[in-house]
């Protein structure tokens, strides 16, 4: 489903952020994606959800050469993936309800049909009672699972999270990796990005770490004794 081969990428005429990275993602696998602040794991992620092109090597998405993709061929691509984002991007003027239904009623997809699918969505992350609220109203953990139905409301085959647990406690955020882990059980591949090492040591999926550009991986610990495995 995703491929890398020796890529690397920089941003205008500044130094490489990422440095012949090189790897391949099953389909239906579930991976974390771990590194420090500044480590490359945003720009990694650009490149996935073809944010970007990279400086040089291959990177091969659902069996496309991204970097021989003419650009009307992108959008069809990028519908294929869905992203939650570290800082949400939830339209402060839409209820919680439109802003799941919003990927579905650009893809013009029927009314009736919009409205039950994202409700069934916010149910099924624990929102059912939240659907009609303005997103400056929520707390942050719920303002992340907003941003999880709508990513997942295309039934995406990719998805991509970029630090979904960052802004809220331990407590959501396991809560929210295991919503992660039902919609990987159902048969979408899954990327988590985040700098929490000791959250992620909770969890048997495999791991990839970035440090300083450099990618290694994946590795497969055993989470750690005494904690409980999602």
């Amino acid at each position: 489903m995703v491929r890398f081969q020796n890529v690397g990428m920089r941003y205008g005429l500044g130094p490489e952020v990422l440095h012949d990275v090189s790897f391949h993602l099953a389909p239906g696998s579930f991976h974390f994606l771990s590194g420090a602040s500044g480590a490359g794991k945003s720009t990694l992620l650009r490149l996935m959800y073809l944010a970007c092109r990279p400086s040089r090597g291959l990177v091969n998405l659902f069996g496309h050469d991204v970097a021989t993709l003419p650009r009307r061929a992108l959008p069809a691509l990028r519908r294929r993936i869905g992203v939650v984002f570290q800082d949400f991007r939830l339209l402060d003027y839409l209820s919680v309800l439109e802003n799941v239904a919003l990927p579905l009623k650009v893809a013009g997809a029927d009314r009736r049909e919009v409205h039950a699918h994202a409700t069934e969505l916010l149910r099924w992350v624990g929102l059912g009672d939240c659907v009609d609220a303005l997103p400056p109203t929520l707390s942050g953990g719920e303002m992340q699972r907003v941003a999880i139905a709508r990513a997942v409301i295309t039934r995406p085959q990719l998805l991509i999270a970029d630090e979904p647990t960052g802004n809220v406690d331990d407590a959501i955020a396991m809560r929210l990796l295991r919503l992660f882990e039902e919609l990987n059980r159902l048969g979408t591949t899954v990327v988590i990005a985040t700098h929490n090492e000791r959250l992620v040591g909770r969890f048997r999926q495999p791991k990839y770490r970035l440090h300083a550009g450099e990618l290694a991986g994946p590795f497969e610990d055993s989470p750690a004794t005494g904690r409980e495995s999602a």
